[in-house]
């Protein structure tokens, strides 16, 4: 298919509107798994000042699921995607892999503004019905994504106007 549309600025991707000089962000962990009522943080990435960016995957790990792919539910762990310390919906208090570490997963495209803090975060729950014959004992969050350069933000040429 042959694209017609101009981009406003020759530095913007036409299809994506993200800058080419974007930077990558890749945070990772392993751990062992909560205790119940106990929450970590996985994996954490904070844009600088004058920054936004672009949270394009999450990945989740279980030493369980490593072992065997069909252990998805994770009954007893609670998983937290959170932007400046607010839940991402639809993401909110799942229980089970939706997004393998190791696998190709489904694409994000959550817009972030400037200076966010990405959090992805497990928490120890009680398991609602029968506990898990083998309940994790180690627990893994992966985060990636993009950042660049607002001047919106910061361009001192643009605030003088």
């Amino acid at each position: 298919m042959i694209r017609t549309e101009q981009a406003s600025s020759r530095t913007i991707c036409v299809n994506c509107g993200v800058p080419l000089d974007s930077r990558h962000f890749d945070e990772s962990n392993v751990v062992e798994a909560p205790a119940l009522g106990r929450r970590l943080i996985l994996a954490q990435f904070v844009l600088p000042p004058q920054y936004c960016g672009v949270l394009e995957f999450f990945a989740q790990f279980t030493n369980t699921h490593a072992a065997d792919p069909g252990e998805v539910r994770t009954p007893t762990l609670e998983w937290l995607l959170l932007i400046n310390d607010r839940p991402l919906y639809p993401y909110v208090g799942f229980r089970h892999i939706l997004n393998p570490w190791g696998f190709g997963s489904y694409q994000l495209n959550i817009r972030l503004d400037e200076g966010s803090r990405v959090e992805f975060g497990v928490r120890g729950v009680a398991a609602s019905g029968a506990p898990p014959a083998k309940p994790p004992l180690q627990v893994g969050g992966r985060i990636m994504g993009r950042y660049f350069y607002n001047p919106a933000y910061g361009d001192p040429v643009r605030q003088r106007f």
